[in-house]
């Protein structure tokens, strides 16, 4: 049995210099949260956590009730559980389309209706503003163009777009005529474009031109164009005009989006415009996630589960509503591309997308965007800080920060440092950052804090409201104080409804390790005082002589020396050991001296010498994805000369030879 140490967990590595967020009584009586647990006498939020587990079906229908989520056919029941806790029906018998709720609702209600929807900026500080009475009609007409051309319910339409507003056009009008949504992430190469394509027998692809990143035009249309030679179920390739107006199309299959934009608004199959009424448990999207070996995994959430579940995570983590302005810098391909649409649009606030890098033209431009407009809710990485951090050209002082009332953040651990930079240096302490632990197939968050509670350094707060999680040993039984694998007791409303296509493997990935239990792949700690820690995903945590130990341990304790701006932290087989620590560093712009050796010398005293690196080495760069998570997956297979798999969602692939180069294998 594995053994857990002692002292790697005595707190200081996870809660910083003892940064606590304390709310203020005006911002806990104004909070969303407060709103739903008063409507139900709940006191505190543990009185509101507590009872959101005890009965999981008074609330997700507490939820429909106080975000006011029209259903067309009301369910007479919330959760069927008579197939097993592994394949629950959820809203029973109840009808709605996910662009009622987002779009439909508000069409009538004039004080959200001349509201901006969307506000999209590009590299070049180009910013285009859409209505949500604009975007309604925009949505009408393509949906009326897919129709025409033969694409209808049950038909899987895949989006191959950068963050710009086309995007949330086509989301809406795929789900408006009961289509299954299927984004991709922009920045893959043809063959992993394919793969995903095949895997959902898409009949049709949206596809933009290009895009501008690092003020390069990356064209995307030829990609897609060679993906298809191997994708016979693709009949219709609709191209957006995103780099120019008048796209070129080079098959007798392709149409430019202008025409459907152009074409007449939709009546809609009866007639009155409506969007398809479906079945709660109809398929909204698939969302694919990447392996290391096989082909992806499609989640499959429905227009039900996913709107509730969203809706609620924007409304009462991120303490969005009507008037707000919610920013995440991600993609289409990730899940918090689709989450961050539907969420903020079923709150009836406008959602501010970036095409581009974050930091371009400088590292200013994160804090320019919410200067710009006003943004009330940031979604950040803790890679994305550590690199704004480590920038000198950092100037706060020339921005106007005081809109943003909440930070949210995702995708790793932060390392205590940056999160307190970001809390206390940047926000003044005035703001809390919502770290949210959750994941493709969750459809949202399995672990948040919320903005009426404390929030220690680097916390995650507790379990997310309506989420019955735990942290068990190798024998299920719940563990505090130690490392254990993160697991959920109950089902959630967005929980993927299988693997698309492939029941073994969606029973074997979840379900297999602990009966009766979703082990979600994540080690996990809860501390003495009931604060919750994601330490890394299972198979990126080390065992070095029978002790677990997470690559956030390590790496927080090397990146407070002044020369380090970024650390990744893996493990490498070791005859003695197990498993023995390597560790490789990224120097601040200033940093001119090789620290290599402080650095082991520093993890030896602050850890203990049995996890000091055998190898510590500095590198330029670390391997990571556009939304600046470090791929340590990738670091482990260069740094041991092996296949580092799937790196189509990587920014930067050719940082794999760096590492493979600095641990002194051939390119």
């Amino acid at each position: 049995m594995t053994e857990h140490t002692g002292t790697e967990h005595t707190g200081t590595e996870h809660a910083g210099t003892g940064y606590t967020w304390t709310p203020t009584s005006e911002y806990i009586e104004n909070a969303n949260v407060t709103r739903l647990a008063r409507a139900h006498g709940l006191s505190s939020l543990a009185e509101l956590r507590e009872r959101s587990v005890r009965d999981i079906g008074w609330y997700w229908d507490a939820v429909v009730k106080d975000l006011g989520l029209p259903f067309r056919t009301p369910y007479s029941r919330v959760v069927d559980l008579s197939a097993g806790i592994e394949h629950p029906d959820w809203f029973v018998g109840g009808e709605l389309n996910i662009v009622d709720a987002c779009l439909g609702r508000w069409d009538g209600d004039a004080s959200v209706a001349n509201r901006p929807a969307v506000i999209h900026t590009a590299e070049d500080g180009t910013t285009t503003t859409v209505t949500y009475r604009e975007l309604t009609r925009q949505v009408e007409r393509v949906s009326a163009g897919l129709r025409r051309l033969g694409i209808g319910r049950g038909d899987a339409v895949a989006l191959f777009l950068p963050m710009i507003p086309e995007a949330v056009v086509a989301s809406y009008a795929v789900a408006r005529i009961g289509a299954v949504l299927v984004p991709l992430f922009s920045g893959f190469a043809p063959s992993a474009i394919a793969s995903r394509i095949q895997d959902a027998d898409a009949r049709a692809v949206v596809v933009a031109d290009g895009t501008i990143r690092r003020r390069r035009a990356v064209a995307m249309k030829p990609l897609l164009d060679e993906a298809l030679r191997s994708c016979p179920t693709v009949e219709h390739v609709v191209v957006v005009g995103n780099l120019d107006d008048a796209p070129e199309t080079s098959a007798t299959r392709d149409v430019r989006w202008s025409d459907l934009l152009t074409g007449p608004d939709d009546a809609g199959p009866d007639g009155a415009g409506e969007a398809e009424a479906l079945r709660a448990t109809d398929t909204l999207l698939l969302a694919y996630t990447s392996g290391t070996t096989g082909r992806p995994k499609g989640a499959v959430h429905t227009h039900a589960g996913f709107l509730v579940k969203v809706a609620s995570e924007v409304a009462y983590s991120f303490d969005v509503g009507p008037g707000g302005v919610f920013c995440w810098v991600t993609d289409m391909g990730w899940i918090m591309g689709p989450l961050s649409i539907f969420g903020t649009h079923a709150n009836g606030a406008t959602l501010l997308l970036y095409e581009g890098s974050p930091d371009v033209p400088d590292t200013n431009r994160l804090w320019d965007l919410v200067d710009r407009h006003r943004v009330t809710m940031l979604g950040v990485s803790p890679t994305l800080i550590r690199t704004l951090r480590s920038s000198e050209k950092i100037s706060l002082d020339d921005f106007d920060l005081s809109s943003v009332r909440v930070l949210g953040s995702t995708g790793e651990p932060w390392h205590p440092d940056s999160y307190e930079w970001l809390a206390r240096d940047v926000f003044g302490g005035r703001v809390p950052i919502i770290n949210f632990s959750g994941g493709t197939e969750v459809g949202g968050s399995f672990l948040a804090p919320y903005p009426v509670e404390p929030i220690r350094s680097c916390s995650l707060g507790g379990p997310s409201l309506g989420m019955d999680v735990d942290v068990v040993d190798d024998r299920a039984q719940p563990v505090r104080g130690e490392v254990g694998e993160l697991v959920c007791r109950q089902p959630w409303p967005a929980m993927t409804r299988g693997v698309w296509r492939d029941e073994a493997r969606y029973l074997e990935a979840y379900w297999s390790t602990f009966p009766g239990l979703w082990r979600h792949g994540d080690f996990a700690l809860v501390d003495k005082d009931g604060q919750w820690f994601i330490l890394g995903r299972s198979d990126d945590v080390m065992n070095v002589a029978g002790k677990r130990l997470a690559p956030a341990e390590v790496e927080s304790v090397m990146i407070t020396h002044p020369a380090v701006a970024e650390a990744a932290a893996v493990g490498v087989p070791d005859p003695k050991k197990g498993e023995a620590v390597w560790a490789f560093w990224v120097p601040r712009p200033d940093a001119t001296e090789d620290v290599s050796a402080q650095l082991r010398e520093m993890v030896a005293a602050e850890l203990g010498k049995p996890f000091a690196p055998g190898l510590v080495r500095r590198v330029s760069q670390l391997p990571k994805t556009r939304s600046a998570k470090i791929l340590r997956r990738a670091v482990r297979a260069a740094a041991l000369g092996r296949d580092p798999g799937d790196l189509s969602g990587a920014e930067n692939p050719d940082a794999v030879e760096e590492i493979r180069a600095a641990v002194g294998l051939d390119a």
